[in-house]
């Protein structure tokens, strides 16, 4: 509940963060989708990370580890030492080569956009190390069932990105174009992005009392089971490779999109849309589950693993599910925020709901692959993960020969989400196989259960959207407007879908509202 009061508020600062970027680099300017490109290259190592080595490796590992005579203690400390060593010389690599890193990733940029955008890769560079602290420092807290401070962090980082860009708009006013950005503009927004991350990663430090444990350098990599989190993460890694792979052919085929067009920046936001739902829903509720998941199947309590999987997908199902129907609703409205006009906020509501049709397989995806995680199984959470990044290049490509430019973006964000429908139908025929006795088909009836619930919500929230004016009316004519429009049809798509579930008596209904409440912020 911690977990989910957090991300509420993390997300929607960091909502008011990119409203902020918006104004300060433009949605659609060439200066725009340069800084996005550079601020993602960091952000695309962290992905590596978080949600690669530490999620599927390190949580497990520490779980076993606690069991240790030491509690645990000198595996983390060797650990600690050796992520460090990595992330220090990761980042000084990478600085190295920023010039062929922003022509890597986007060969399409004009001379000085490039120029620009490996100005703000400098800056952002220096991202990778603390991210990597970050994720280390959190995944450990995770894994000691100290939940909170991993997700609260965020916020502060949120809060010096808002204050720095603030600063930006009232010194230099809205910067659109590539040729009138100075280094101390670059500096100041650059520069601001990296602080808050600085600054988020040394927040988790002042909770690691809580853990229990004590790290000191270890540089003696041996003896203490390094060597299994190295097969592990062999796996992982080629795993990460393909993601990224496919991610590389998505940036290079989004930067030959024209200024003026939704492009990397409004294919970000789009994302970031997307992803508040999956954020607030999927990680909050699933993190935890997953920290059981490592400790039933450490213990050899397949039957349990069995249980938490069906619980955990039938309540991020329900949750889920409302939340793809109300922003699909409210795209456009909900797209407005991070847009400068109406033409932008539709053309950005397009790529945005091209990503919501992966929304719910990715909540289920969330638990299979984690699943087998516990089980310390990366390698087929790689073949599954391979088929997934082949399918991504395969639509990427299909996208930039055969669409407008002006639907370019939408249509690499439909190839991803086809890729992921693939992707989680082949990883549960896998676990099912591998584990036995999944019960699909209950926790499948309940998914349809909760999309006929949805039917009649949906219909409630696109006529709402209508009354409001539509495309033409007040929640597409500011971003502030639109933030407000979204709220609205959002609350009345939720009433009528709780109302739906009621009348269907689904059992589903009672323990989620009571999570519901508690996720409110400031409610235990």
């Amino acid at each position: 509940m911690l977990i989910g009061a957090g991300t509420i508020v993390s997300r929607l600062s960091g909502f008011l963060r990119a409203v902020v970027l918006v104004t300060a680099v433009g949605a659609t300017t060439e200066a725009g989708n340069a800084f996005a490109m550079a601020n993602q290259l960091p952000n695309n190592i962290y992905a590596i990370i978080s949600t690669g080595l530490l999620s599927a490796v390190v949580v497990p590992q520490i779980v076993k580890a606690a069991t240790h005579d030491d509690g645990g203690r000198a595996f983390v400390s060797k650990l600690f030492t050796l992520g460090t060593v990595v992330l220090l010389v990761t980042t000084a690599l990478a600085m190295l080569v920023a010039p062929w890193l922003v022509q890597l990733y986007a060969p399409n940029f004009e001379p000085d956009q490039q120029a620009l955008a490996t100005s703000f890769a400098y800056w952002c560079l220096p991202q990778i190390f603390f991210y990597g602290l970050y994720a280390l420092v959190g995944e450990s807290l995770n894994a000691r069932r100290v939940f909170g401070p991993f997700t609260w962090a965020p916020i502060v980082n949120n809060i010096v990105s808002i204050a720095g860009f603030v600063i930006f708009i009232w010194l230099f006013g809205p910067g659109g174009s590539t040729t009138e950005w100075t280094p101390e503009m670059v500096a100041l927004i650059a520069g601001t992005a990296t602080l808050g991350i600085v600054v988020q990663a040394g927040i988790l430090l002042l909770f690691w009392r809580r853990t229990g444990l004590h790290v000191r350098p270890d540089f003696v990599w041996r003896g203490v089971g390094l060597g299994q989190i190295g097969r592990l993460a062999g796996w992982t890694f080629l795993m990460v490779v393909a993601g990224q792979l496919a991610g590389l052919v998505q940036s290079r085929v989004l930067s030959g999109i024209p200024d003026g067009d939704a492009g990397i920046l409004v294919s970000q936001s789009a994302w970031l849309l997307f992803m508040l739902p999956y954020s607030i829903i999927v990680l909050s509720i699933g993190t935890p589950y997953f920290t059981q998941l490592s400790e039933h199947a450490a213990a050899g309590r397949d039957d349990d693993v069995r249980g938490d999987i069906g619980r955990s997908i039938r309540t991020l199902g329900l949750f889920v599910v409302v939340a793809a129907a109300a922003l699909a609703v409210a795209a456009v409205p909900a797209a407005r925020i991070f847009t400068d006009s109406t033409d932008e906020a539709i053309a950005a509501a397009q790529v945005l709901l091209c990503f919501l049709v992966s929304l719910v397989p990715l909540a289920v995806l969330f638990v299979v692959q984690r699943t087998f995680y516990a089980y310390d199984d990366t390698r087929v959470p790689f073949l599954f993960t391979l088929l997934q990044c082949v399918l991504v290049v395969a639509t990427a490509l299909i996208a930039a020969s055969t669409l407008p430019v002006h639907l370019l973006a939408a249509g690499v964000a439909l190839g991803q989400s086809i890729a992921s429908v693939v992707q989680v139908i082949v990883a549960t025929w896998l676990l099912q196989r591998r584990l036995g006795g999944l019960r699909v088909g209950s926790w499948m009836l309940s998914l349809g259960r909760f999309a006929l619930a949805a039917v009649p919500a949906a219909g409630a929230g696109w006529a709402t959207f209508v009354l409001l004016g539509g495309v033409e009316g007040w929640t597409v004519s500011d971003k502030l407007l639109g933030a407000l429009g979204a709220a609205i049809i959002g609350t009345v798509v939720l009433l009528v879908y709780v109302g739906a579930l009621a009348l269907l008596r689904a059992p589903e209904l009672a323990p989620a509202l009571a999570i519901a409440r508690k996720m409110l912020p400031g409610r235990s």
